[in-house]
């Protein structure tokens, strides 16, 4: 199985940012984690604070890996162009988010892209991206 994870805009700062909303570790130490508990699973890894370089990277493995978790940060709530790319590949993908978006400023309550979505995790912190490897795993 192959799953690729791509964060968007600000997500380089985990550990770093708004610890009392995103926590103190950094995406990485995570990522290390996932991939020791999911050592039969190819994960990669991309972030990017560029819309179109993402884009460009759900066009690039879009039509050959398992699975996309995607975390677009804030572009999640304006971005008609991820949720077109993701309406033109084949593979699922997933919307997580770390934080419970609905607890936060109301226009965060609005996601461009959760319709192209497989579907969407969010609110549970970093683990809101091992729940949805859980997903792609049934």
């Amino acid at each position: 199985m192959n799953i690729l994870i791509i964060n968007g805009p600000n997500l380089n700062l985990l550990g770093k940012r708004e610890k009392t909303i995103y926590g103190d570790a950094s995406f990485e130490v995570y990522l290390e984690s996932l991939r020791k508990r999911y050592n039969e699973i190819n994960i990669v890894y991309y972030q990017s604070n560029i819309e179109g370089e993402l884009i460009n990277k759900i066009h690039e493995y879009g039509f050959d890996y398992d699975g996309i978790i995607l975390n677009a940060g804030a572009y999640t709530h304006t971005s008609i162009a991820l949720a077109d790319a993701i309406r033109s590949v084949t593979t699922p993908v997933i919307e997580v988010h770390i934080s419970n978006v609905h607890k936060r400023e109301e226009y965060r309550h609005t996601s461009m892209i959760s319709s192209a979505c497989m579907g969407v995790i969010l609110g549970f912190g970093l683990d809101s991206y091992r729940l949805a490897i859980e997903a792609f795993k049934k």
